[in-house]
Parts: C-alpha cells; sequence; structure tokens
C-alpha cells in the first residue's frame, strides 16, 4: 500500500513525459506510486511509459479515452492506492526530496488535511516568471482577491478523503477546477500552508495556460468571478465581517515578475496585478 499517489493527466505529451517520470523517480520516496492517465495518446507517451514500468514497479499506466483534464483527474483519484495525492502535469516538476517532507509533514495532521507549499512559475525561455507564495488560505482570505491562492498542483498535497466531503472535481470547469476545490476545501477544513518551495510550473508553448483563446479567457473570467460569488453568498456572517475588513485594509494581490541575478539569488523588478487566467 502506497502513501502518496502523484496522478499525470497527459495526452501526446511525449516532449515531456520522461522528464516527468525522471522527476518523481528522483525523488526517492519508497511511499509513492505514480499513476499515469492517458488519455489515448498516439504520438509514443505510452510506449515510453511502459518502458519505464519495466524497471519501476511504482508507475502504474491507464490509457484510455476520457472527457478532459477533470475527467482523467476524477479516474485517476479513483484509482489511487495512497492516502495523501497530487497532481503532477506533464511538463511540471517537483523541487527535490518534495515527497518526502511532504511525508513526514502528514504524520502528525488529522485525515483529511491540505498542505500547501510555494511556487515557481517559469516562462518559455527558462526564465522564472513569478513566484507564488499562498500564505493566505482561510476562505474569506481566498475570495478575497487581496492574496496568491495555489496556482499549481504541484506545490500541494491532500488526502483522498477530502474528496468524500467536497467531491470530485467538476469535469464541466474545464480551465479553473482547481480553484473551485480550493474554495470547497476551504469551507470545510483549515488549509495548511507550509512556508517551503515544493512546485514547479512551467509555461512551455505547449501548455494549455498560453494556448487559451480570448474566448475562453473571457469564458474562464466568468467562471472564477462566478465561484467567487457563489463562495461569498455561502460566508458565515462572522466570515463575511472578516472579508470586509480584508477588503479595506489590503490591496490586490501582486504578481512579482523577476529575473536572475546570479550574485545575489532572484531579485524582483516590477510588480503588476495577477491573475492566472485574467483580470477580475
Amino acid at each position: 500500500m502506497k502513501e502518496i499517489t502523484i496522478i499525470t493527466p497527459v495526452y501526446n505529451g511525449v516532449k515531456y513525459i520522461e522528464n516527468c517520470l525522471e522527476n518523481v523517480i528522483g525523488q526517492n520516496c519508497p511511499v509513492v506510486e505514480h499513476l499515469i492517465m492517458d488519455g489515448g495518446s498516439t504520438d509514443g507517451t505510452v510506449e515510453i511509459v511502459r518502458s519505464y514500468q519495466e524497471q519501476n514497479p511504482h508507475i502504474r499506466l491507464i490509457s484510455e479515452k476520457d472527457k478532459g483534464q477533470s475527467d482523467a483527474m476524477n479516474k485517476g483519484i479513483t484509482l489511487a492506492e495512497g492516502s495523501l495525492i497530487s497532481f503532477l502535469n506533464v511538463d511540471d516538476y517537483y523541487e527535490p526530496n518534495v515527497l518526502n517532507r511532504v511525508s513526514e509533514l502528514s504524520k502528525g495532521l488529522p485525515d483529511p488535511s491540505f498542505l500547501c507549499g510555494n511556487l515557481k512559475i517559469w516562462n518559455a525561455d527558462g526564465s522564472l516568471k513569478h513566484f507564488n507564495k499562498p500564505a493566505h488560505l482561510s476562505l474569506p482570505e481566498l475570495v478575497s482577491d487581496r492574496f496568491e491562492w495555489p496556482y499549481n498542483p504541484t506545490a500541494y498535497f491532500y488526502h483522498k478523503s477530502l474528496h468524500d466531503k467536497v467531491g470530485l472535481y467538476n469535469i464541466e470547469n474545464h480551465f479553473c477546477m482547481d480553484y473551485e476545490f480550493i474554495l470547497n476545501a476551504a469551507r470545510v477544513i483549515e488549509l495548511t500552508y507550509i512556508d517551503e518551495t515544493w512546485g514547479n510550473f512551467c509555461q512551455v508553448p505547449e501548455s494549455k495556460t498560453l494556448n487559451i483563446s480570448n474566448n475562453a479567457i473571457d469564458e474562464a473570467d466568468r467562471a472564477l468571478i462566478d465561484l467567487r460569488e457563489k463562495a461569498i453568498a455561502m460566508l458565515s456572517e462572522a466570515q463575511k465581517i472578516t472579508l470586509q475588513k480584508i477588503l479595506e485594509t489590503h490591496h490586490h494581490a501582486p504578481y512579482e515578475v523577476v529575473e536572475p541575478k546570479p550574485e545575489a539569488g532572484w531579485k524582483k523588478i516590477k510588480n503588476t496585478i495577477f491573475s492566472m487566467l485574467g483580470r477580475f
């Protein structure tokens, strides 16, 4: 029985699948399984995964048609053997030793729990675009649009049993299913922030984020606004008071654009208003 299940939804990801598999292998985590949810790839992705399975029994492959990313994620959740789950998109990666660290941290937490760390967001040219530090995870903070929320699942892990309380991912939500899930999770448990860097989100040319059309951006904007409004309507009176105080005392969450500086690490050079799929 594995403790952590990493779920990778993929379709025709031959360019990135090997690095994805190697990233989990390189974690040297004995309690992990890596579940590849392939949507029927025809580009050689499946063959690469099968070749890795021969020497790496922690890798499981399911290759079948699905109804999109959320459907593939839900199938993976259902099949997961681990009590903790995380999602690793084929072109993203974890920082070293993250899985063992999460395993250690989870030992003293109630079930279900949600653990979230920091995230690096990378441009297609390999330069660092943003450092996501979602330190404010209460429901009023998440709906306030004044703080950053966890932008990518490589930076968070949670108990599979959380889905017993909030349901699976919404297969009709194609752009912000993760935000919807996080809001639902924050309604039923306290989300835990760990000030450590765990994930890397790579905005490569083939990524969904970079290839979104203007019409889809508008659709995503509307979906995010709708989710926020519905969540606000469901707040308790005490939470509404907290939200009002946040709105009165905090500005919109900054999006920090950074550039490398070899002698001093990463240097912040500019702040802009940020949201993953558009402005609210």
